[in-house]
């Protein structure tokens, strides 16, 4: 770990209608998702009155960001029809845009249900194909100035765990998303509205996740504000040597790591625990 950044950590991130300025601290960003079949709490907020309630919690706890999704990403999940993820996201987007006030980000791949979404009042694009599963949906950032997410995975959600490959993860996930904020960038999305993210789970074994996320550092060299999605996911189980372990702590650890690393946003479902963990932190001198 680092005792002191390589790199300067990107202090902004211009989304929809303000601009985040980073704290010290990672931003909390909490997950919703309305789905029957996510990994971790697949059918827990599939009810739509459900989700709502769990996303009035999270800001209660703290979150700084609220991230809705209505097709699972985990590995081998069925693929949802671009109605099916509608029916799923929009209610809940437009009742939760309603009572709070911290930013939206709407977990999609599809351009359509991102235009939806951002109608309705989501902020933030978070695509796990970084922009390149949908060839409309660069057209939609730009028309609606969102913010956007850009994250690595190699395959899909259907091939990702066949047989992930690499020479040197940290290098190889590094080249694609400095691709990707070049192309972006091109395309017309300014540097100052694209958050990188190196993809944790996606296309990557244990080993490559433990190596991704001992060097998150490495990735301030991009200049851009980085989102881990580390949360609850099989490398954290298999390192506290029990997958049916309650993953809490390990979270809480995991996110310390990140804060050491000045990354950005933290995307979490224990959003109370972890962002008090953080506070504790913060206070007693572990960001000095």
């Amino acid at each position: 770990m680092p005792s002191a950044l390589p790199y300067p950590r990107a202090q902004h991130w211009q989304i929809r209608s303000r601009t985040f300025d980073f704290p010290r601290r990672p931003l909390l960003m909490g997950i919703i998702n309305v789905t029957p079949d996510s990994f971790s709490d697949g059918g827990h907020f599939f009810d739509p009155a459900a989700a709502i309630a769990h996303a009035l919690q999270l800001v209660a706890d703290g979150a700084d960001i609220l991230d809705i999704g209505g097709e699972s990403t985990r590995p081998y999940a069925e693929l949802v029809s671009e109605r099916e993820e509608l029916q799923r996201i929009l209610p809940v987007i437009e009742a939760i845009a309603r009572q709070v006030t911290i930013p939206l980000s709407i977990d999609t791949s599809k351009a359509t249900v991102a235009r939806a979404a951002i109608a309705a009042g989501a902020e933030i694009i978070n695509d796990v194909t970084a922009l390149t599963g949908d060839p409309q949906m660069i057209e939609v950032a730009n028309e609606t100035r969102a913010g956007v997410c850009a994250m690595h995975m190699q395959g899909t959600p259907q091939t990702m765990q066949n047989a992930p490959n690499y020479g040197d993860v940290v290098a190889e996930v590094r080249q694609f998303l400095r691709d990707r904020r070049d192309s972006l960038e091109a395309a017309g999305i300014p540097r100052e509205r694209i958050c990188l993210d190196p993809g944790t789970g996606f296309g990557k074994t244990h080993e490559h996740n433990i190596t991704l996320m001992c060097h998150c550092h490495e990735f301030h060299a991009l200049g851009c504000p980085l989102l881990v999605g580390h949360s609850r996911k099989g490398f954290l189980g298999k390192l506290l040597g029990d997958k049916q372990a309650d993953r809490t702590n390990a979270n809480i650890g995991a996110t310390l790591s990140l804060a050491i690393q000045g990354v950005q946003i933290a995307r979490v479902h224990d959003v109370r625990a972890v962002r008090e963990a953080l506070v504790s932190f913060v206070a007693t001198g572990g960001l000095n």
